[in-house]
């Protein structure tokens, strides 16, 4: 069972917020949420008693590190409370949303620790300069977790070392350092809910990408979920509406449908989620999302090989060419050269 929840939530207020980082990325930028996930699904020394007043958002201070695709990354400072002392620790959650594995994460998690514990030295030196440089100084652990939402089977390996070659052979010489996986498909429905908690509800929105997923969803007790909303605070609950919301509009549901679902979630009968909701083809409407799609890209590509042709037709240069469809369709240098060359003598 993971902890109660405090009166407020310290979230961050940076980085982008897209629909598809939104599922995952509130669970580690709401530290009530954060402290339930620690409680509950990462079994490591310490993380059983971390309160949310332990835990404070650090991204903002390594913000160069975030690229667009990893915008939903979060990095925590967690503070260990010992008989005499309080020391750190660091937290890094990398949020994987995509179907496809990720199989160069090892190096994103390197840069984040390298940049990790050059803050803290920093930190340390203005304290107490030159403590760095004594034998007897230390620097904090770090904990890098991956959050992975994917229904395919996370097959990266998980050590450093296996991204190097010959790095079983080398390995005293490399860092050598692992993450933490949550594969958020291998936990039942039955495993989720059973933690009676809030993290336990994202979660299982989190893991609806089929019809199937939608009709376990339904067949959950529905006295159960709602007995998980009855103290949580309406922060927390609008977190929980706008993921679902999220899920909602990625499936094209009409919005009219989608705020009569959200409101079940601000009723706090999220247990009726579904139970009167014509049923949701979701592989129906990706296939008629990716069809659409294929048109648009097969019209774009026709629209600019008829400009090229006509260039050619009117007897222009390629130059031309290029400048027209540069003009037209916002193609960079590079890639409108590459088209006028493969239209231009078909």
């Amino acid at each position: 069972m993971g902890r109660k929840n405090s009166k407020e939530g310290k979230k961050s207020g940076i980085l982008c917020t897209t629909p598809q980082n939104n599922t995952g990325k509130v669970i580690f930028e709401d530290n009530n949420l954060c402290c339930q996930f620690l409680n509950d699904y990462v079994d490591l020394p310490h993380f059983k008693d971390v309160r949310p007043e332990d835990i404070e958002d650090v991204s903002e201070e390594f913000v160069p590190l975030f690229s667009n695709e990893r915008e939903a990354d979060r990095i925590k400072e967690i503070k260990i409370r010992g008989k005499n002392n309080i020391t750190s620790f660091f937290l890094i959650s990398l949020i994987e949303h995509k179907s496809n594995v990720e199989y160069n994460i090892h190096m994103q998690i390197f840069r984040y620790m390298v940049y990790i514990w050059e803050r803290y030295e920093r930190r340390m030196e203005q304290k107490n300069p030159g403590c760095t440089k004594r034998k007897d100084f230390t620097y904090p652990p770090i904990i890098p977790i991956v959050y992975y939402e994917g229904k395919v089977r996370w097959t990266a390996p998980k050590d450093f070392k296996d991204k190097i070659m010959f790095g079983e052979t080398f390995k005293e010489f490399l860092p050598n350092f692992s993450y933490y996986i949550v594969p958020i498909h291998d936990y039942s429905n039955e495993t989720l809910i059973n933690h009676g908690d809030e993290i336990s509800l994202v979660m299982l929105i989190n893991k609806l990408q089929t019809i199937e997923d939608v009709e376990q969803f339904r067949a959950l007790p529905a006295k159960k979920v709602d007995e998980i909303l009855k103290d949580t605070p309406d922060y927390l609950l609008d977190i929980i509406a706008n993921v679902l919301r999220a899920f909602l509009r990625k499936e094209n549901v009409p919005e009219e449908e989608t705020e009569t679902l959200v409101s079940k979630v601000k009723e706090k009968k999220m247990g009726e989620l579904f139970a009167n909701m014509d049923k949701m083809d979701i592989q129906a409407e990706r296939r008629k999302t990716a069809e659409a799609v294929k048109r648009a890209e097969e019209a774009y590509d026709k629209g600019i090989e008829s400009v090229i042709r006509t260039c050619k037709k009117l007897n222009a240069t390629k130059e031309v060419a290029i400048t027209q469809v540069m003009e037209m369709y916002a193609c960079s240098l590079e890639e409108t050269e590459k088209l006028v060359e493969r239209y231009w003598n078909d």
